[in-house]
């Protein structure tokens, strides 16, 4: 049914008009922004109240976070769950 709809549907879709795009001061006038590579807009972001006493509490729960990351880089099951897994999936039918 939807092959014999689809040419009705793309008459219809031709047949629309189309809005029209138009510059009214979305953009400011002038040039377009420079592209820059990623590494100097990193080295001109500045990160604004990091201080010195704040600074070690978040090394610390990057840290943290990064060891509980390669905790669970490991297998999900123990050997013994695996075997039995694989145990019942061998046994259906």
């Amino acid at each position: 049914m939807l092959p014999r709809l689809l040419p009705i549907f793309l008459i219809l879709a031709a047949c629309a008009e189309t809005p029209r795009l138009d510059r009214s001061g979305s953009l400011p006038p002038g040039p377009p922004p420079a592209i820059l590579p990623l590494d100097e807009l990193v080295a001109q972001a500045a990160v604004p109240g990091l201080s010195d006493t704040v600074a070690p509490s978040v090394a610390a729960r990057a840290a943290r976070l990064r060891a509980k990351a390669a905790a669970m880089r490991g297998p999900v099951h123990d050997p013994a769950t695996r075997e039995r897994l694989s145990a019942a999936i061998a046994g259906r039918p």
